[in-house]
């Protein structure tokens, strides 16, 4: 447990909240150069739109990061907490996801509703930041050796979740890059 409260030490979360702030303005100023249609336009099937990409990085923060640093409040590490899996040493060392495509399988449980419209985007990824910087001041009060697991990562506490956000909202800029160029794509076609 000693190396996770030494990582989450290192972890400042000013530094945090302000990265990801500028990402999560980022998605929003570039939501503006996309019609309804294009943000619900899926390359195939099995692949997510633009407009469920949007909507999986909010309700993620909200549904599952927000209420997990909460979580660490009560929680307690236990002394067979695994902590860190090795995924989990190399993601906070590195400071990102890794750098390649995580793909799950499409399922009524995982898979992102099509928003409705930019403005329910808009208005998402600001609760988002009014909630990401509601909860900064309160990190420092949350024990470091209250952790939740993470699937992937291990024993991860809260302010190694507030890190995790920013990290997922970077980590999904490549989909983004993806996703542009397919619209591209599109677009040129029929305009051809």
């Amino acid at each position: 447990m000693q190396t996770n409260q030494n990582q989450s030490q290192n972890l400042n979360t000013i530094d945090i909240l302000n990265r990801f702030e500028q990402v999560a303005e980022t998605y929003m100023e570039e939501l503006e150069q996309y019609s309804l249609e294009e943000l619900i336009r899926k390359p195939d099937e099995d692949q997510w739109s633009l407009g469920q990409m949007y909507v999986h990085l909010i309700r993620s923060v909200l549904y599952r990061h927000l209420p997990i640093m909460e979580a660490c409040r009560t929680s307690s590490g236990t002394e067979e907490a695994a902590g860190k899996t090795e995924s989990g040493v190399e993601a906070y060392a590195r400071g990102s996801y890794p750098p390649i495509r995580i793909q799950i399988p499409p399922s009524k449980e995982y898979t992102p509703l099509q928003p409705e419209s930019k403005d329910e985007l808009v208005s998402g990824l600001r609760d988002v930041i009014r909630a990401m910087r509601a909860i900064e001041p309160t990190l420092a009060d949350i024990p470091a050796a209250n952790t939740v697991t993470h699937p992937g990562f291990g024993e991860l506490n809260a302010v190694e979740w507030f890190a995790l956000v920013e990290m997922h909202y970077r980590h999904h800029l490549r989909q983004k890059e993806r996703l542009d160029a397919f619209l591209r794509e599109t677009k040129e076609a029929s305009e051809a």
